[in-house]
Parts: structure tokens; sequence; C-alpha cells
């Protein structure tokens, strides 16, 4: 099991994620595509990228904003893994700007 990262070491972390906060319970970034379809064309590669992982967000999507949620819930925190997620949609996010 992935060892849960201290809340100093994740608010370290966060300092180089544009667009996420959170603590050592979860990171959260909220984004806004351009279109629908857009915003479903960057679930579908998260959703992607998540099963190359083997670990996967929670999505949430209202219409043209996702906000996406890492934690490992497994490990009852945030673990290097979520950072490793977290980097990925922000790759695939910022294809679609």
């Amino acid at each position: 099991m992935a060892d849960v990262l201290t809340a100093e070491a994740v608010r370290d972390e966060l300092g180089g994620l544009a667009g996420w906060s959170g603590d050592a319970a979860g990171i959260t970034r909220t984004v806004e595509l351009a279109s629908f379809p857009d915003a479903i064309a960057v679930v579908d590669r998260v959703a992607a990228a998540a099963e190359e992982l083997d670990h996967h967000p929670d999505i949430d999507i209202r219409w043209r904003t996702l906000t996406f949620r890492c934690v490992t819930h497994s490990a009852g925190g945030v673990t290097r893994r979520d950072l490793e997620l977290a980097r990925r949609i922000d790759e695939i996010v910022g294809s679609f700007r």
C-alpha cells in the first residue's frame, strides 16, 4: 500500500501544480473547457490515463466545468500516485487550451 503524504509534503507539492488545492485528505482542481464536447473529451483521456496508472480520480462534470479530486482511498489520503495522476490530468487539460 502507498504511504500517505504529510500535510507539509502535500502543501509543497501543490506549489508545483497550478490550479490544484487541498491537503493530505485529498487534492482538487476545477477547470472550464471551451465546450461540453471538449470537457467530455478531457474526461475520456483522463479515463485512459487513469487506467494506465491503475489509479482513478473522482470526476464531477457540470456542462463545460470539470472538477477532479485525487485521493488514494485505500490508503486514507494523498499519496505519490495522486500527484502523478494530477500531473497527467494537467497535461491532458493543457492540450485543450
